[in-house]
């Protein structure tokens, strides 16, 4: 089935979740500190760029479709950098500024595409940071396909039940990128898309794939899932759905320069494939593809829609 750009334009996908902002800085190595045995690096430029919820919305609009993002901020400088980001793009952001909040920032120093050293700025918000974000959730359901819950457990997913219950009373599918080993926070999600760790974590760990498949199920069954596509690095992936059907996809080939950002992509293209009415299969194999560009490049970064036809092209399946 060919991947048409016209089906993925008029696709149009919900991401609701925690957001944060990817700040770089770029410089050269030319010494070791006096003061301690460590690097000094002479930052010669800075870049941001936007991460998790925001990142998945990016990525979604690159392929070709719709994107609504609903998300919190804090009133500061890293909120607006985060906005501005979003505000040069098609995505559709409705941010909400929470004044008690901090925006999470992940600082990376970079010298000569190594990547030395990541900071991490974040403070767990003591409030529901999205719950009078609920009824401009409410509001933007009607308009989208797919929903995407993008959970990096920075507190804006304390409601994702509720957010599950209220999509699917309107009939969306909704599609979970979990954080919390225990799954059954995403009861009734359609799916769920969880790497190794993640999904370690959560069942146990396995030796061949019929005991994957098996511990799938067990998750699938216990929490009232749709299914699971278990994301595996240079494994590939495994697809299995709540009737026991399962499918693989084997890792695209290509050189890994950098993975972060990489789970954002799968849940992206899965998400705008499933909204553009593709099935199960050619949604895994699409978010493959476009997770095996973005590991090629720096960050936090996009696949676009070119990029992705062009692969199929080169396998014979556009």
């Amino acid at each position: 089935m060919p991947v048409d750009p016209q089906r993925l334009a008029a696709a149009r996908v919900l991401v609701v979740g925690d957001v944060m902002l990817d700040r770089y800085w770029f410089g050269d190595v030319e010494r070791i500190s006096p003061e301690a045995p460590v690097p000094v690096i002479t930052v010669q430029h800075e870049d941001y760029r936007a991460g998790g919820a925001a990142n998945v919305a990016l990525n979604i609009a690159a392929l070709g479709a719709q994107c609504d993002l609903l998300s919190v901020i804090g009133d500061d400088q890293a909120g607006q950098q985060l906005t501005a980001v979003l505000d040069a793009s098609a995505v559709n952001a409705r941010m909400i500024v929470d004044h008690r909040l901090t925006t999470t920032v992940k600082l990376r120093i970079v010298s000569r595409n190594q990547q030395l050293i990541r900071a991490d700025f974040e403070k767990q918000p003591d409030h529901e940071v999205l719950a009078h974000g609920l009824s401009a959730f409410q509001n933007l359901l009607p308009t989208c396909d797919v929903v995407v819950l993008s959970d990096y457990g920075k507190g804006g997913l304390r409601h994702v039940g509720q957010m599950i219950s209220l999509a699917h009373a309107l009939g969306k599918t909704v599609l979970v990128d979990p954080k919390e080993r225990d799954f059954s926070r995403y009861r009734n999600a359609d799916l769920i898309t969880p790497n190794r760790n993640e999904f370690i974590a959560a069942a146990g760990d396995w030796e061949t794939d019929q005991e994957l498949i098996s511990l799938a199920l067990q998750m699938i069954h216990k929490h009232e899932l749709g299914g699971l596509l278990i994301t595996l690095g240079e494994d590939g992936m495994h697809l299995v759905n709540a009737n026991g059907e399962t499918a693989t996809d084997s890792a695209h080939s290509r050189e890994v320069y950098d993975v972060s950002g990489a789970g954002d992509t799968v849940i992206a293209a899965y998400a705008a494939m499933t909204a553009g009415g593709y099935g199960p299969q050619w949604a895994m194999r699409v978010a493959n593809i476009a997770a095996g560009i973005v590991v090629g490049k720096l960050g936090a970064a996009v696949a676009n829609q070119d990029e992705v036809l062009q692969q199929l092209q080169l396998e014979g399946r556009s």
